[in-house]
């Protein structure tokens, strides 16, 4: 399968009654410069936009391939996702969660009747452990982002960015393993190839910045995070449409991150995951001129432990 405009709005069409349309709101506070609007995934009815990759997936798979059940790795929002859906269509589901994956995550997780396997320092341990968990029960593998199903099924994030603000000028899109930035980019640019999309990565992970920079897939040391969705390596396969379709590569510092979550806290009223900040935490640096440009930033997810937030409000409440 290859992933177009086509395939976006037939995923967009086959998964209403299971995925939200969630609100694309103009966000007055962030609006000096330029119109700022935030999509608000953090509203998704698992708390994260990955609902809707795990959702097209799933429902191309022949019913041999329901019956046999699926796997999955994830740091947590897409084992959410698959999770949900695996329920709704009576799929069997293992799910393989780093050990440094959110507690919050792995509750939701297990209480959606998930079988969930912790193994992994992070997100790549955890990967090779489902892989070998798929050829040893002949389960279908449910790829986290490297898969055109599941480019597809986020790409209509940015389909419905366009419909509700056609003139975007600007896309700001948090980049893990890119199945996200993608979709979105596929979607927006086959309908308004001027406009720009940005990834944005935390400084302790950079696969996507670097590989951009080099012009090739490149390997690079990585660390925890505050936007733990956003770490972990990328696939190589995947560098070339990125690089392609990608506008430029934004880094945000943890300092920045955390920041961006309490002002989204304070100031909107909305609980986001560092995952899910770094746009806002971007421009509140201040790090890309939107004069004049109507932005839209992708709030990728809500899925926070609460001992995360108690820390940030502690540290930046006067």
């Amino acid at each position: 399968m290859e992933i177009n405009l086509k395939t976006i709005f037939e995923a967009h069409q086959k998964m209403h009654g299971i995925v939200k349309r969630t609100p694309f709101d103009l966000s007055p506070l962030l609006s000096e410069q330029g119109q700022v609007y935030l999509k608000c995934e953090n509203y998704q009815t698992t708390g994260s936009f990955k609902l809707r990759g795990a959702v097209t997936k799933m429902l191309a798979l022949s019913e041999e391939e329901k019956a046999r059940g699926v796997v999955t790795a994830s740091a947590g929002n897409h084992a959410q996702g698959v999770a949900y859906v695996a329920k709704k269509l009576g799929i069997n589901a293992k799910i393989v969660i780093p050990e440094n994956g959110s507690k919050t995550k792995i509750e939701n997780t297990r209480r959606m009747g998930a079988n969930v396997v912790i193994a992994g320092r992070d997100y790549d341990g955890s990967e090779e452990k489902a892989w070998e968990i798929c050829k040893k029960e002949g389960r279908t593998y449910v790829h986290a982002f490297n898969d055109p199903y599941i480019w597809s099924g986020q790409g209509t994030v940015g389909l419905e960015m366009l419909q509700d603000v056609p003139d975007l000028d600007i896309i700001l899109v948090p980049a893990g393993g890119g199945g996200l930035i993608r979709g979105v980019a596929e979607a927006t640019k086959s309908i308004n190839p001027a406009i720009k999309v940005y990834a944005i990565q935390p400084e302790t992970s950079t696969p996507w910045y670097t590989s951009f920079k080099n012009g090739k897939y490149t390997h690079v040391e990585m660390f925890d995070s505050l936007a733990d969705g956003l770490t972990g390596d990328i696939a190589p396969d995947m560098v070339p449409d990125f690089n392609r379709l990608i506008d430029d590569v934004f880094l945000v510092t943890e300092e920045e991150v955390a920041k961006g979550m309490y002002w989204l806290i304070k100031q909107q009223h909305m609980l986001v995951e560092g995952s899910g900040a770094v746009g806002v935490s971007l421009l509140l640096e201040k790090k890309l001129d939107i004069s004049g440009k109507k932005v839209g930033v992708v709030l990728s997810g809500s899925n926070v432990d609460i001992s995360i937030v108690k820390n940030i409000l502690n540290k930046y409440e006067e």
